[in-house]
């Protein structure tokens, strides 16, 4: 299951509030610990402000800079004026990670998790090419299809490692 390059792909979808960001956080946190070298790629389907009002970045965007950037030797940070990139572009700002996850992308073909809360969902929304899990705190078997609950990290953990193969 890989993405551009070869680069290993993973999207997490689901609604808004499903617990998309929530499992991303466990497993990053897993998958490190296992020292697996891990970026996320966030899809936001609207807007977004990434630099701090005031800032020199700030200042600088609202001159006219089409782009900013800013480093140290401990981090970088791109700001630039979108003309309609697709996350195919980013896959390249992370050569040295094992795994790439998506969060988001719910319509791509990429291999995918679906996070279905019963709270604000009750059935997968995804393109089901490619969906290999759905985590849920819903009846495991209620879509016909493998699935995991929120808790059983090592499983959906086991799962990723598949498609790293």
């Amino acid at each position: 299951m890989k993405g551009n390059e070869g680069r290993k792909i993973v999207s997490v979808c689901g609604v808004k509030n499903s617990g998309k960001t929530t499992l991303l956080t466990r497993l990053v946190k897993e998958l490190t610990k296992r020292g697996v070298k891990v970026a996320v790629i966030k899809h936001d389907g609207h807007d977004f402000i990434c630099d701090i009002e005031g800032s020199d970045t700030d200042r600088l965007k609202k001159a006219g800079a089409y782009g900013t950037a800013i480093f140290s030797d401990y981090r970088i940070a791109v700001h630039k004026t979108g003309t309609k990139e697709k996350e195919k572009e980013l896959f390249g700002m992370f050569p040295e990670a094992d795994l790439i996850f998506l969060e988001g992308m719910k319509d791509s073909d990429y291999p995918k998790i679906e996070v279905i809360r019963k709270e604000v969902s009750d059935r997968p929304v995804s393109n089901p090419n490619g969906r290999f899990l759905i985590v849920t705190d819903r009846d495991l078997s209620e879509y016909g299809e493998e699935a995991a609950g929120f808790g059983d990290v090592e499983k959906i953990i086991g799962k990723i490692l598949d498609t790293l193969r």
